[in-house]
């Protein structure tokens, strides 16, 4: 006897997101029973967008560890199945029936969804980012994952939940518009390595970065992306790639030394008040 098809809610967190919000609810609204998106204040027409796509909007603070949003998202959904969606991804007609599948067998709790990176114009398909090696735990039922605001760990799996680890079938997959550009690239890097580096300060704080293994670990991050992860087939976007990846390493250590060593920027903006102040007096004397 076949299952009822249950309701999914997609969830999303949006921040100035109008140019890319649009392609991502179109591929949603068909099968969704219900958008909900928490957005941190956006400043262009993200909220008239969701809205106009009929999402369910929230506010949020504009935090740097944006995932603490997405638990206010769980939190206010009504249905028993959730899909995290970001707004910079849109879901393909056939993985949406098969999500729609998986979550009416009832055998699992958890799915880990394949997807499709794109780089500067054009899908990466080795390099550690084709859809067999970035899977993203995204549909999931109430109450077997929760949320904690680590960057790139921020999934945590309920003891006794059942996963499936979804198979890559062609097209089948969540599509990632990542990066427009190099400079793009660059700006998100400058975030992540900031929300990276104050992280690692506060949960080892006692622990100080050594030069030598900081080099150590950013060659060996190049290295993996450009030749264990078969960067090289991806011509000069898994060259660049590679290195981008030795330089996000490199800039966090940067990050995580400064922090431990000095203090943060308004902290090192206070020694400088100091230090004007110490130069200036002679003009009073």
């Amino acid at each position: 006897m076949e299952k009822d098809i249950p309701k999914i809610s997609v969830l999303m967190i949006t921040l100035n997101e109008e140019r890319n919000l649009e392609y991502a609810l179109r591929s949603v609204t068909s099968w969704a029973d219900e958008i909900v998106v928490v957005d941190m204040h956006s400043e262009d027409r993200t909220v008239e967008i969701a809205r106009k796509y009929g999402a369910r909007v929230f506010s949020f603070d504009r935090v740097a560890e944006f995932e603490i949003a997405r638990s206010l998202a769980i939190d206010s959904a009504k249905n028993e199945w959730m899909f995290f969606l970001d707004a910079d991804e849109l879901v393909p007609k056939c993985l949406s029936r098969e999500l729609l599948r998986l979550a009416s067998t009832g055998e699992y709790d958890v799915i880990k969804v394949p997807r499709i990176n794109y780089l500067a114009g054009a899908p990466v398909e080795h390099s550690g980012w084709s859809p067999n090696d970035d899977k993203q735990y995204r549909l999931f039922r109430r109450g077997k994952l929760s949320i904690r605001p680590n960057m790139h760990d921020h999934i945590e799996l309920m003891p006794g939940a059942k996963i499936y680890d979804m198979p890559y079938q062609q097209g089948m997959a969540i599509i990632h518009f990542s990066y427009l550009d190099v400079s793009h690239f660059l700006d998100k890097l400058n975030r992540y390595t900031s929300i990276h580096a104050l992280q690692y300060v506060k949960s080892k704080a006692s622990k100080h970065v050594n030069i030598s293994k900081a080099f150590f670990r950013a060659t060996r991050k190049f290295l993996a992306f450009y030749l264990l992860r078969k960067g090289f087939k991806d011509g000069w976007r898994g060259a660049y790639l590679a290195l981008l990846m030795f330089f996000y390493e490199i800039v966090t250590f940067a990050k995580i030394t400064q922090l431990q060593l000095v203090g943060d920027r308004e902290t090192i903006a206070e020694i400088y008040s100091k230090e004007a102040e110490r130069y200036l007096v002679e003009y009073e004397g």
